[in-house]
């Protein structure tokens, strides 16, 4: 076994832990993972990760459907409607220059990382439930995100899970366990349209596929004794430092190493926040979080 195809592998841990752990970023791991570790080219990579993705979703679906988690028409019904949105995406994609592909996914990136970071304003609606939703709103939601899933192999859990969660009103483990059929539904429609335009190494997919698996029932087991905000944070951050690596990589030369000089100089300048003034706006949230637990405690 190859240095590059062991690194892969144990890299492909990471993408059944964050499916496991938060019920999506399986894809967003994964497509960097393949393309320069791995070394295929941009759209097998896009094409492989909704493989590995469908498969580690369905796996950790069974688990959370065992327990209750599972809303099943809602789940079917926008499934569904992302599977058609996604062969649409994957048939597209697949006639789309290797270099737009990437750069369009690295914004992807951004943007989830950014969304993960900040955190929701309110962790949940007013009023939560656990019944089905709309299925006019189930399905234009499925469409719009089983577009973006198919496209750019990108936006699976982080798009299903607050769309469920925040606009349907489904309790987060809910959410989560019903996202993770969504995920499976749309990863294979959207390989079924790249398959169309691309070939795949099935040996190396089987293997980081049978990884994430395993790092799917290690995340599922310890789900629960991570603090779920913690997790996000810190998962956004690492999001977004690949994001701005495959921006950097993909983009031409000048353009590339400002965005790099730019990145570098905005890390410094939060770290030099975080850590040496008090008031720093990067630690407003977490202290008014505090805040409010503590006026919320029983005297």
């Amino acid at each position: 076994m190859s240095v590059a195809l062991l690194a892969t592998v144990l890299l492909s841990v990471v993408i059944g832990l964050s499916l496991g752990l938060l019920g999506g970023g399986g894809s967003i791991l994964t497509v960097p993972i393949l393309t320069y570790v791995a070394g295929l080219d941009a759209k097998e990579a896009i094409a492989a990760s909704l493989f590995v993705v469908g498969v580690t979703s369905a796996v950790s679906a069974i688990d959370h459907a065992r327990k209750g988690r599972v809303k099943w028409r809602t789940g079917l019904i926008f499934g569904a409607a992302g599977m058609a949105g996604a062969f649409g995406g994957g048939l597209l994609g697949g006639r789309i220059p290797g270099t737009i592909l990437m750069i369009a996914f690295a914004l992807m990136m951004i943007a989830t990382s950014i969304a993960m970071i900040r955190g929701r304003k309110n962790k949940a609606p007013a009023t939560t439930h656990n019944g089905e939703l709309p299925i006019g709103k189930v399905i234009i939601e499925g469409l719009i995100v089983g577009l973006v899933t198919g496209l750019v192999g990108a936006g699976g859990g982080f798009l299903v899970v607050p769309a469920l969660a925040l606009l349907g009103g489904l309790s987060m483990p809910i959410a989560v366990g019903t996202s993770l059929v969504v995920i499976a539904m749309k990863s294979f429609a959207g390989l079924a349209g790249y398959l169309t335009t691309v070939s795949l190494d099935w040996g190396l997919v089987a293997a980081v596929t049978a990884a994430a698996v395993v790092g799917s029932l290690i995340g599922a087991r310890l789900a629960g004794r991570i603090p779920e905000a913690a997790l996000r944070k810190g998962f956004g951050i690492f999001v977004l430092v690949m994001g701005v690596f495959v921006l950097v990589q993909e983009l031409p030369a000048p353009w590339g190493t400002a965005l790099a000089i730019t990145a570098g100089v905005l890390a410094v300048t939060a770290a030099a926040c975080w850590f040496l003034i008090p008031r720093c706006p990067l630690r407003t949230g977490r202290t008014t979080a505090g805040r409010r637990s503590a006026s919320a405690a029983p005297a």
